[in-house]
Formats: structure tokens, C-alpha cells, sequence
């Protein structure tokens, strides 16, 4: 059999002198090649991109036509160019970020890249700054009229929003909000910003923000909100790491309800995807004899949505690995246009094997003072900030929470202590209700001054099917943990590790047992005690920022009516 060769293929293999197409397809049907033995194949992009096609086509000629079959010989390629080494980029927070906020770097040369913030010229000098993100302060750069670049200045390409690139020595400032400037050498414009750049220096609201939520990362505020968020999930990973937990992806579909509160988004194929939305008749939907929807014909053969919990999916694996956690996105398809709620949310969720509802409430307390303790050290200029502009006192506050021991008392005992408050609550109080937000925050800011709250053993009637049911067959073995201005952060139990008992619970509450058989096997194989709870990262976020919307503690907020970005 003969194939064909192209001037393509020619030059191809030209690339590869001397290795012959013979010899280069016997490298891969060698039995002994493997990573460790084969030579290091390097070859510029250029000839790559032009030749692959061609390459692919002689290889494959070769092995057809048996050529393959030959000995393999001894292979010396031609080497390219080396991909460069990977190195962490300078950044303006190496500058300043130190105790000395830059004096030891005085006399240094020194590039710095980023996006406009403020221009400001004058006769002699010109006053830029720019900001990278990777601090809260803007890197003052002075330029006079004889730096390279300053005919970009004369023409206005410098504008707020511009992406520069500039290079310049360390020295100290003049003014008195930093310790020391860049006195610009060059200037390079990277990307024009056009005027109608809608963040400009004047302050704006975050209402306004949040419809420009593709640029609002570059404000103070958001850049903050944004390192704050970020050491947050780093120290929440660290905590779990150090002591012995596993992280688990959960699945982000599921055709179980963890909550029964059956405000779950549907995930079906019955409907036309974005492209044939346009042309989508309702008829078109299967339908079963009766009229109802049939759902064996769609994609996963049974009703399916987006998680709301993966708190039941970490239990498999703690009851095999002991103590693991989740830190994912969930959803609710709670029709709530407040301050307090989110369609899409990130949740952190540890699940502790051999545990009880003691070992449940010293896992959240230790978790919740390791990631204040965390950020209060680590993000010292951006929660300067925060107590500046955003919340009078949060430092005070969260050190608190570091520093003071968390309270701990019934759910009977938070009830009366409401009842006998000084206070008009616009719910009224009984036991057995649902305690709502003021309730919370009249507990752990009032009643504790400023300390956190867990409220335990809550009555059944109002909490999950999987929480385990304790002595008196009234309440179960649940906690909350209540903070200052945000009421519950973390609510948490002991699982029911007892088949029978979940079971009858199951159909109490009229869920189909078939659902949860998986998880009922875990109650049948070797169960044992286990207890965790969940954390609303968002919610985190606002108690250790003092933003007061939720939709400010996340990226792209998602809520009813709100998909943009």
C-alpha cells in the first residue's frame, strides 16, 4: 500500500531530519517507549501549526503500509525554542505591601502594570495612578515631560480606566498618603479607555454598581471584597487540610431535595435549548397518559435539579473516609428579592464521622475563629478600609468573635429569654416558631453583647428530615450559630444514624423513600454517629466585610429577574 506524500508533508518531515516517518512511527508502536525513555520532541509553534496536518498524514501512511514494523534506531531531533519558565509577577502590593510600605525599595528600578485610577496634570508634573489589584493602594506615578511616553499624555490616551505599563525608580514621596512614588523613566499605553468609562473618580452607589458588575472590581470597594472573599476560601481550605478533613466535589445535579423545601431549579432537556428557543411550542413537551409531564424521557430519565446542599453526598464519604468537607456552588429557587438571599451561592459543608452534636459545635467554633483570625492578619489594609468606609467598628467586632467564648443554650431558653425582652418584635414569639432574623440578632448583639450564640435542640416540626431526633421525640439534635449583624451564619446537626428513625421521618414528610435509598444504605452498611453543618460563604463574606447586600459579596450575584454577566 502507498500513500501519497504532499510538498507539505515534505517539508514536514524535513523538519525532522533525520528522522524518517519510518522511524518516528516506530517510536510510538515500540513497546518500550514510555515517558521516561523517549526523547524530548521540541519544535517551534510556527512549524507546528503550518506542518501538523501534513505530519499526522505521513505517520499514518507509514504505519498502514507496515513500514512500523521495523526496529526502531537511536533518534536525534532537532531541538526548538524552550517554553520559559513560569515566575509569579511583581506587583505593586511587593512594593508596598511590606512593614517599610516601600522605603526599602528606594533607588530601584522597577515596572509596574495596570489600569488607571486618577490622572492629574499639572504645568511641570504629570500625578498617575495606577492600581493592579493586588492592594488597596494605588502606585503614585510622577512623570515629567521629558519621560518617554509623555507625548501619550499631550494627546489624552491617558485616561481613568487605561491599562499602562510603566517603568520608573523608587523614590520617596512628597505628599503624605504614601511613603513613595514611581518617578516614570517610560510610559506605555497597553489599552485606551474610552470616556464613556462609567466608573470614574466621583463616588458611585452600588446599586449602580451592580449593574456594571463587569467593572466594578476595579473600586475600592469590590477590589477589597474581592482579596477579603479570596483569603477567606484560602484559610477555609487550610483549616480543613490541617486538621485531617478530605475535600469532595459534590455533584451540582442531583434528583434528591436535601432540604424538603422543594424550591429547587429544574434541569431538563424537555425544553428547547438557547438556539431553538425562538421556535418552542409547549405541545412539544412528552407527556404521559394522564397529562403530567413525562419525565422518562428526559435526559436523566427522572426529574433532576441543582443541588441545594452536598451535605448528603459528603455523608457517603465520611462514612468511608471519616471527615471530609464541600465547598461548592448550591441553588435556590427561592422567590425572595432581598438583601439577605441568592439564587446561586457558594456553601462549605464538613461532615465529621464518629461525632455528636458536642463535636459538631466545636467544629464550627474553631473553623469560624481560624478564617477571622486569618483574614484580621492577613488583610490588615483592606479591613483598615472596611472600618473606615463600610463599618465603623468591625475589627472591634470580629476580634471579638476571636477572642470571646461562644454562648450555648437551648432553643427553649432562647425563646424565653425573648419572651421576656424588653423589645416589640415584629414576629411574635412562641415556641416552636422558625426564629427569624431579629430574633437572632437581638440574642447574640443585645442579650450577649457582641458575643456569638449557639441555639441547640430545636424543635422537630421545623428542621430537616435528617436531623437525629433526641430523647423527648420533640426536638432534634440541631445547632445554630448566631453572629452580630447577620443572625445565622452556620446551622448545623447530628445526622440520624438510625434506620428506623429515618425512615418513619422520611414518611412523616411524605418523601419518597426510593429517592434516598442510597442514602438509607448508608443507615444499613456500618453506620455510625456523624454530625456537620453549612455555611453560607456569602454570608461570610458580609460578616467579615460589613457589606450590608449580599449581592455586593459575590462576584455575578444571581436573584430573581438578575442573570446578567
Amino acid at each position: 500500500m502507498a500513500a501519497a506524500i504532499s510538498p507539505a508533508a515534505s517539508a514536514a518531515l524535513r523538519l525532522l531530519k533525520p528522522l524518517s516517518a519510518a522511524r518516528l512511527s516506530s517510536l510510538f508502536t515500540n513497546p518500550k517507549f514510555n515517558h521516561t525513555s523517549a526523547p524530548l520532541l521540541l519544535f517551534s509553534h510556527a512549524a507546528l501549526s503550518r506542518h501538523q496536518r501534513s505530519l499526522c498524514s505521513v505517520v499514518s501512511a507509514a504505519v498502514s503500509s507496515g513500514e512500523a514494523t521495523k526496529s526502531p534506531e537511536p533518534l536525534e531531533l532537532e531541538k526548538g525554542a524552550k517554553i520559559r519558565e513560569f515566575r509569579k509577577k511583581f506587583k505593586i502590593v511587593d512594593i508596598k505591601g511590606g512593614d517599610d510600605q516601600g522605603l526599602d525599595r528606594l533607588g530601584e528600578t522597577l515596572v509596574v502594570r495596570g489600569w488607571v485610577r486618577t490622572l492629574r496634570v499639572q504645568s511641570s508634573v504629570t500625578f498617575i495612578e495606577v492600581n493592579d489589584g493586588s492592594c488597596l493602594s494605588n502606585m503614585q506615578c510622577v512623570m515629567s515631560s521629558d519621560a518617554e511616553g509623555y507625548d501619550q499624555v499631550e494627546s489624552g490616551s491617558i485616561a481613568t480606566g487605561a491599562s499602562v505599563w510603566i517603568q520608573g525608580t523608587v523614590v520617596a514621596s512628597q505628599g503624605s498618603k504614601q511613603k513613595v512614588e514611581l518617578k516614570v523613566d517610560k510610559l506605555i499605553l497597553i489599552g485606551k479607555s474610552d470616556p464613556s468609562f462609567p466608573i470614574q473618580k466621583k463616588r458611585v452607589s452600588r446599586e449602580f454598581l451592580r449593574t456594571q458588575a463587569h467593572l466594578r472590581p476595579r473600586t475600592n470597594t469590590f477590589g477589597a471584597v474581592a482579596r477579603v472573599r479570596n483569603a477567606l476560601a484560602y484559610a477555609t481550605h487550610q483549616f480543613f487540610q490541617e486538621n485531617g478533613f478530605v475535600w469532595l466535589s459534590s455533584p451540582i445535579i442531583t434528583a434528591s431535595d436535601c432540604e424538603g423545601a422543594g424550591e429547587q431549579f429544574c434541569v431538563t432537556t424537555l425544553i428547547p435549548n438557547s438556539s431553538e428557543a425562538t421556535n418552542s411550542p409547549v405541545n412539544a413537551i412528552p407527556k404521559t397518559k394522564d397529562g403530567s409531564i413525562d419525565w422518562s424521557k428526559d435526559f436523566f430519565g427522572k426529574p433532576a435539579f441543582l443541588t441545594v446542599s452536598g451535605q448528603l453526598n459528603a455523608e457517603t464519604y465520611a462514612t468511608a473516609l471519616t471527615d471530609v468537607y464541600t465547598f461548592g456552588p448550591t441553588f435556590r429557587a427561592e422567590n425572595s428579592n432581598t438583601s439577605r438571599h441568592l439564587a446561586e451561592f457558594w456553601m462549605i459543608e464538613p461532615e465529621l464521622a464518629f461525632a455528636d452534636l458536642e463535636d459538631d459545635m466545636a467544629c464550627a467554633t474553631a473553623y469560624l475563629q481560624y478564617v477571622v483570625k486569618y483574614i484580621l492578619e492577613n488583610c490588615k489594609e483592606d479591613m483598615d478600609f472596611f472600618n473606615t468606609w463600610v463599618e465603623k467598628g468591625i475589627i472591634d467586632r470580629l476580634n471579638d468573635v476571636v477572642e470571646k467564648s461562644v454562648v450555648q443554650l437551648t432553643y427553649t431558653d432562647a425563646v424565653a429569654l425573648l419572651l421576656k425582652a424588653n423589645k416589640k418584635f415584629e414576629f411574635p414569639v412562641t415556641w416552636g416558631c422558625d426564629l427569624q432574623s431579629e430574633h437572632e440578632r437581638y440574642i447574640t448583639e443585645v442579650a450577649f453583647g457582641g458575643c456569638p450564640v449557639i441555639i441547640r435542640d430545636y424543635p422537630k416540626v421545623i428542621k430537616a428530615f435528617y436531623m437525629r431526633e433526641n430523647d423527648d421525640g420533640k426536638t432534634v439534635a440541631a445547632m445554630d450559630m448566631l453572629v452580630p449583624r447577620i443572625g445565622e451564619l452556620i446551622g448545623g446537626s447530628q445526622r440520624e444514624e438510625r434506620l428506623d428513625y429515618l425512615e418513619k421521618r422520611l414518611d412523616d414528610l411524605n418523601l419518597n423513600k426510593e429517592s434516598y435509598w442510597w442514602y438509607l444504605d448508608l443507615r444499613r452498611y456500618g453506620s455510625v454517629p456523624h454530625a456537620g453543618f453549612g455555611l453560607g460563604f456569602e454570608r461570610l463574606v458580609q460578616f467579615a466585610t460589613g457589606i450590608d447586600n449580599i449581592r455586593d459579596a459575590i462576584p455575578f450575584p444571581r436573584a430573581p429577574g438578575s442573570a446578567e454577566f
